[in-house]
């Protein structure tokens, strides 16, 4: 009996987290004449205009291209600046660590309103307002406190030994680390740019304050969809569609790396 309830709060569960998805994918498929007019649970005249908008739209497509062009840059700047860091709190004891690992985890605490005003400013005076690598480099200040978080745990599961031995068989600090240590925390490495992505691909603020054109994300194009014939919610339905398909695809290629962290690291 009890399995049963079980089993039926999870199906219930499942329908409604996949509800949300499955009338954005069902309103992409529409005309806006028949969204707003219509309330169908499918497409009563299918049509892919919505999406051939979307990759033929330079204004709604390049959108895509920038926000995984400064994502990619965040995730392989936060995980290689993470790695060393994690390494000396995991195997170094020095005067105030645990106040500085502290420290870390509060900047992942601040709101990103907070930093608007010094990005904007900071960006303004080097020349880097409205490019991609001013976007990864605000995203590093929330995704690198994180990454050496998660990090550090799953190097503290690494016995010390393995270090010593690899000393006395002479290997160099950098050649140890990424023949021998690196492989063994793979699956952190795998949450780490995980969780770095999930934070960059979504976040919104700062990708809008610090972009106008050159860099400007899709987060930002699909919050100015309003036009003189009113929101375009077809195409709107299919932009959030696509903006799916790169977390998903995230999520199947580090899948397996997941579910070991889950159970192995500190996560």
């Amino acid at each position: 009996m009890h399995k049963k309830m079980s089993s039926a709060i999870l199906v219930v569960f499942l329908l409604a987290s996949l509800l949300p998805i499955y009338w954005m994918l069902n309103m992409s498929l529409k005309t806006n004449e028949e969204i707003v007019g219509v309330l169908s649970l499918w497409p009563q005249q299918l049509t892919f205009a919505n999406y051939h908008t979307i990759f033929t739209d330079r204004s709604w497509y390049s959108g895509y291209i920038n926000s995984m062009i400064y994502v990619a840059l965040n995730m392989v700047m936060s995980v290689t600046v993470a790695l060393p860091a994690a390494y000396a709190f995991s195997r170094y004891n020095f005067v105030g660590d645990k106040h500085l690992f502290f420290w870390l985890l509060t900047n992942r605490m601040t709101p990103p309103a907070v930093f608007l005003v010094p990005f904007f400013q900071l960006y303004s005076t080097v020349g880097l307002m409205d490019t991609h690598l001013a976007v990864a480099l605000a995203h590093m200040v929330f995704n690198v406190p994180l990454a050496v978080w998660i990090l550090e745990g799953f190097m503290s599961g690494v016995p010390k030994e393995i270090d010593e031995t690899a000393y006395i068989d002479g290997y160099s600090f950098p050649r140890f680390f990424i023949r021998i240590f690196l492989p063994m925390i793979k699956s952190g490495v795998g949450v780490t740019a995980f969780f770095c992505f999930m934070f960059s691909w979504v976040e919104l603020l700062l990708a809008r304050t610090l972009t106008s054109v050159n860099a400007k994300p899709i987060a930002a194009t699909m919050t100015r969809t309003v036009s003189a014939a009113g929101m375009d919610w077809g195409v709107l339905a299919a932009a959030g569609v696509l903006t799916i398909v790169p977390g998903a695809l995230v999520i199947w290629f580090v899948r397996h790396y997941i579910a070991k962290g889950f159970a192995m690291g500190r996560v």
